[in-house]
């Protein structure tokens, strides 16, 4: 073992790893039985970097990003080849990580299928005011028409593009004020979806069978499209590529099969749809927005003849926003005074400011939670407390963000608890159930998503607003752009909000860097804990954050590596961990231990694993939908949100799960859409969730998809115990030292900064 690696402590005390080929030893110090297994084949997961993604902003092969909290949408066709569009979710998950994600349940999808459809009917209304496809922009007008100006213009070198914005149009106002809450209700599994009405369902099956697509395909549909889901497919095939999982291959033959030879790939109702789903792509990777010219390289990759003409059409539709800059740079223009040159000379030596493209719902929810964040900042107290950094920040201003690990969460739950003992209505939120567990009953926590849906807190005022008067947030770095713009519109004024979390951990699983975008603003109070995590494990995971992989002395045996050379190696090792060495030498149960690794697929990742696993501890025929009582089950309640919970028993009704939240019923007909084995599951999971032990595998072929921040939250979730299953050998340090996160594309920096701009001197 080199000075980079983690320490590997067995009982004999003797440092190091044993030298290659022999037995390596396990967390008890004893020599690992070998299972004489043949080599692991097939690739690591890793990334769908496919060429429109890649062009649109998704990260290259290898690089994780956020995959929800289970199975996504499958990415191909069901029993169609590549002749028609794919058969929506796929339960059982195929892809990789990072392109998966769980389709959201309850309030939250309802609201976004309301959000999509309202688009879809924007969109029908305005194609019925004009007649065939746009020829290379001959067409358009108004924004469409100085948009597709501006970017050749930008391009030919005789503008910088910030003229097409000296006129644009004020930011769109905030969205209303949240209704006022249902009652709290109890806590209830994922929302089956909304029923669509029989005869609406027949006219999809019609429609989709008319264009070579499977049957299956039409509850999705219907779910995305509405109730006049067939009508408007009939009039524009393409929106079938708002469906999760159908890709513009598939997409393109459903729309030859229905329009004939007059379909080309130069139709307008095309050209839309790809913009959006190019978009979309780049949102399912953090971005909010998107260069234009991104996606006109992602368009001629999908064999759009004029990408100018293309982006400029889909933004007529209003399939696609045009958005001022949003990089986070500093734009902002020093006095003409400083630059007594002529006019024409300051245009020449202005830099290109780039055209940007969005969708509406991001857009939205970015110009909204800019707003009530200023909101909060203009009309918070201005008190004086004596304490700590933070309770003094807090005290004289509306937001703070507070930056810390794990042992730092106490400080803002201190701060909550001396709030309330002036009189103040002060309450922490926590990422997931696993928070409110590690906080205790005294933390008196609840996770965000139940603040928001009214199941708990304090509920709402006369006004609709949440009936507080402080919120500390942790776990903030995983509050995507939506869920932030959704709680920061349901504070009243007055209301002072902390956002608290670790910067370096992996970001949200969906769209937006809410915490990154904060702490580069500058706008607010920001109070860095001085308070460092305890032990080796602390010590280890500090080191990676400033990319360093340390050397750490592990006395009690807190760390353990175990170096493998095979995926089939790295299969029997986790067994043998979790099932042997870790209770045995840590004293940590095998139903306390947790495994993570990079991906879903490949020979290691997560279904190879709870298969082994499975059969170890719990074997078993999945009488219920896969499943037996006794199996550890990850529930996806939305993307990016996990419950870890055991199955308990079955009913008619569904399965009966016991978990960190309490007793949960799953419906039959959610089963294979919500749950998925949980004795290992992906990093991006396990975001906001601990436990005593941790076993990380990485076996060779995962190599592509370590980063610092998957690193660091990988081995961050460990409390008393971190085993790591080695088989990238330098390709881990290397990651730790050289892979930073993937920037994300976003605009809250600048609409922060522009609103909260200090008035200059006069």
């Amino acid at each position: 073992m080199t000075a980079s690696t983690p320490h590997s402590a067995d009982a004999s005390g003797a440092d190091g790893d044993p030298p290659p080929g022999d037995p390596a030893p396990d967390a008890a110090g004893a020599v690992a039985e070998e299972d004489g297994g043949g080599p692991g084949s097939g690739s690591a997961a890793s990334a769908d970097a496919t060429g429109a993604a890649e062009a649109a902003g998704a990260p290259e092969a290898g690089a994780p990003g956020p995959d929800g909290a289970g199975d996504a949408p499958g990415s191909g066709a069901a029993g169609t080849g590549s002749e028609g569009p794919g058969a929506g979710p796929d339960p059982a998950g195929g892809g990789t990580e990072d392109t998966e994600g769980t389709e959201g349940t309850g309030s939250e999808a309802q609201a976004e299928l309301a959000a999509q459809r309202a688009l879809r009917e924007r969109i029908a209304r305005r194609k019925a005011e004009r007649g065939g496809p746009v020829e290379s922009g001959a067409k358009l007008s108004g924004q469409a028409a100085d948009l597709l100006a501006a970017v050749r213009a930008v391009e030919g070198g005789t503008s910088s593009g910030s003229d097409f914005f000296d006129d644009a149009p004020a930011a769109a106002a905030p969205r209303p004020a949240a209704e006022a809450p249902r009652p709290a209700v109890p806590r209830a599994a994922p929302a089956a979806p909304s029923r669509t009405p029989p005869e609406a369902l027949e006219a999809v099956c019609a429609l989709l069978a008319r264009g070579g697509a499977p049957e299956s395909l039409a509850g999705p549909v219907a779910e995305t499209l509405g109730e006049g889901a067939a009508g408007l497919l009939a009039e524009d095939p393409w929106l079938v590529l708002s469906v999760p999982g159908v890709r513009p291959e598939q997409a393109d033959a459903f729309a030859r099969a229905l329009l004939g030879p007059g379909c080309g790939p130069e139709d307008e109702r095309r050209a839309a749809a790809l913009v959006a789903w190019l978009l979309e792509r780049a949102a399912a990777h953090g971005h909010t927005v998107q260069e234009v010219s991104a996606v006109r390289t992602g368009l001629a990759g999908l064999g759009v003849p004029d990408e100018d003409a293309a982006v400029a059409a889909a933004v007529e539709a209003g399939a696609a926003l045009v958005l001022p800059d949003g990089t986070g740079a500093d734009t902002a223009e020093e006095p003409e005074e400083a630059h007594p040159a002529a006019p024409e000379d300051r245009q020449e030596d202005r830099p290109p400011v780039p055209v940007l493209l969005g969708l509406d719902r991001y857009a939205m929810a970015e110009e909204s939670l800019a707003d009530g964040l200023a909101r909060l900042v203009r009309t918070g107290p201005r008190d004086t407390w004596e304490g700590p950094d933070l309770v003094r920040a807090a005290a004289g201003g509306g937001l703070v963000v507070h930056t810390g690990g794990e042992a730092a969460r106490a400080e803002p739950v201190s701060l909550v608890a001396g709030a309330r003992e002036r009189g103040l209505r002060a309450l922490v939120a926590v990422h997931s159930r696993s928070g409110c567990r590690r906080l205790g009953p005294q933390g008196g926590a609840v996770t965000v998503a139940d603040l928001l849906s009214g199941a708990a807190g304090p509920g709402r005022d006369e006004d609709g607003a949440l009936a507080l008067d402080l919120l500390a947030v942790l776990d903030a770095p995983l509050l995507d752009v939506e869920s932030a713009a959704a709680l920061v519109e349901a504070l009243p004024d007055g209301c002072r909000l902390v956002l608290s979390g670790d910067p370096h951990v992996l970001g949200a699983a969906g769209a937006g860097r809410v915490f990154a975008d904060l702490l580069a603003a500058g706008v607010c109070p920001r109070v860095d804990s001085r308070l460092p995590d305890p032990g080796p494990l602390g010590e280890l995971v500090s080191g990676i954050g400033i990319g360093e992989l340390n050397q750490v002395d592990a006395p009690g045996k807190e760390i353990a590596v175990v170096p493998v050379r095979e995926a089939a190696e790295a299969v029997h090792r986790t067994v043998q961990l979790v099932g042997d060495s870790v209770p045995r030498a840590i004293g940590v149960p095998a139903d306390r231990t947790q495994v993570l690794t990079v991906g879903h697929g490949g020979p290691a990742g997560t279904r190879a694993l709870n298969t082994a696993l499975k059969q170890h501890f719990n074997p078993g025929p999945g009488r219920f939908g896969g499943f037996d009582p006794g199996d550890r089950v990850a529930l996806a309640e939305a993307p990016g949100r996990t419950v870890a919970a055991t199955v308990v028993s079955a009913s008619p009704e569904g399965l009966r799960l016991d978990g960190e939240g309490g007793a949960v019923t799953v419906p039959r007909d959610r089963v294979a859409s919500v749950l998925r084995h949980g004795w290992a599951m992906t990093v991006h999971q396990a975001a906001g969730m601990r436990w005593p032990a941790v076993v990380v595998v990485l076996p060779g072929d995962a190599a592509a998809g370590l980063s610092r921040p998957w690193v660091y939250t990988a081995f961050g979730r460990a409390e008393r115990h971190l085993s790591v299953v080695q088989g990238v050998d330098r390709a881990l340090p290397g990651a730790v030292a050289e892979v930073a996160a993937e920037a994300r594309r976003t605009r809250l920096g600048v609409l922060l900064r522009g609103l909260l701009a200090e008035p200059s001197a006069s």
